[in-house]
């Protein structure tokens, strides 16, 4: 079973610097021949996740922020960064990665952005530069109180 994980940023960032700071230089991305415009890197071995980088438009979100509140996003532009990793390596390899992998996505951008499990959990937003975290019950404890923000 896979777990996925998406970091989406609104507005028109540049993919590639997207897909630069989402690996960190580890990897280079090959193009999906699938889908037009999606590029992925397999970094299991070293991360343990797939990462995935693609634009879209008219996007549509939608998940359960704390509680039970629904939380919806609309934006125009956006690019979706995805983290798919194995559900047997997820807390100790996979998540803290991701998580390192998602703070210098933000930390290299600007735009506002969030960050959702399984296209239902939502555990982070940047809205005008606030970060806030969300659904702390999702979150390994530890990375949960170490995440810059």
């Amino acid at each position: 079973m896979a777990i996925e994980y998406v970091l989406t940023l609104a507005g028109d960032p540049s993919a590639d610097l997207v897909a630069e700071l989402a690996v960190g230089g580890a990897a280079e991305f090959r193009a999906v021949a699938v889908h037009p415009g999606l590029v992925s890197a397999n970094l299991n071995d070293q991360f343990g996740y797939t990462v995935s980088v693609v634009g879209g438009r008219n996007g549509y979100y939608e998940a359960t922020a704390d509680g039970a509140t629904r939380w919806q996003w609309e934006p125009n532009c956006y690019i979706d960064v995805s983290f798919d990793m194995r559900k047997e390596i997820l807390t100790e390899v996979g998540v803290p990665n991701m998580l390192r992998s998602v703070a210098r996505v933000l930390a290299g951008t600007t735009e506002d952005a969030a960050l959702v499990l399984n296209s239902n959990r939502l555990l982070l937003t940047r809205v005008g530069g606030v970060l806030r975290k969300h659904n702390a019950g999702e979150w390994p404890e530890e990375d949960y109180r170490n995440f810059p923000c």
